[in-house]
């Protein structure tokens, strides 16, 4: 694999291919590597079956986790020198993917922000019951992986409203479809903003760096 510009000044890009399960977290995972990590080019594959599957399963079984492995394994031979699974349900797959580049789960890298960032309370936001259930649960367990003393909360909100934030001093989107509300939150309730998309963006740029050692095309170490 040869190296890429990853500084975002050039070059045709480094492919990235961004799997989805729902049409919706498209845009927002786009929007996110356009910002964080310019010099990508997305390439979206959607498996709109993937959460009605899960839900009809009772989860994510051995089979769905099989299928999605298939998708990363079609993604890289493609051409993709990194993957983002945009579904949350899916990150355990990411970490088990031996795929040969870059895979991340959807919020792994806003956890390690939201976990990293010394706050007493963090607010999990979510549009419905189950997707808030889910992180908060997750997000408590890699709170205690961590060893860290950061409570977690959760809030059922509508698409663009402001919460009250109570005692938080951050708040993390447990959704990529509410991540075009997060300047606009983050600005209305004065307090840190973790979104998952602007996140992995910025993680994935790192180990797609790492990957590849930084290189341009022309060997040269690419300089920030």
């Amino acid at each position: 694999m040869s190296g890429r510009d990853l500084g975002g000044s050039g070059g045709p890009g480094v492919r990235i291919a961004l799997i989805s399960a729902a049409p919706a977290a498209i845009a927002p995972a786009a929007a996110g590597l356009a910002a964080a990590f310019p010099a990508a080019r997305p390439w979206n594959l959607l498996d709109d079956a993937l959460l009605s599957d899960a839900d009809a399963a009772g989860g994510l079984t051995p089979a769905l986790a099989d299928r999605m492995r298939r998708l990363i394994a079609y993604a890289v031979e493609g051409g993709a020198q990194g993957v983002l699974l945009t579904c949350s349900l899916y990150g355990p797959v990411a970490a088990d993917a031996a795929a040969g580049v870059p895979v991340l789960a959807a919020d792994a890298a806003a956890f390690a922000s939201a976990l990293g960032g010394g706050h007493r309370e963090v607010l999990v936001l979510a549009t419905f019951a189950a997707a808030l259930d889910d992180t908060v649960a997750r997000l408590r367990t890699a709170a205690r992986a961590a060893r860290s003393p950061t409570r977690i909360v959760g809030q059922v909100i509508a698409p663009g409203a402001v919460p009250d934030p109570g005692a938080a001093d951050a708040v993390l989107l447990a959704q990529y479809s509410l991540a075009p509300h997060a300047d606009a939150l983050a600005e209305a309730l004065g307090l840190p903003v973790h979104a998952g998309p602007h996140a992995a963006a910025r993680a994935l740029r790192a180990a797609v760096r790492n990957a590849t050692g930084g290189l341009t095309e022309g060997g040269i170490p690419c300089s920030e």
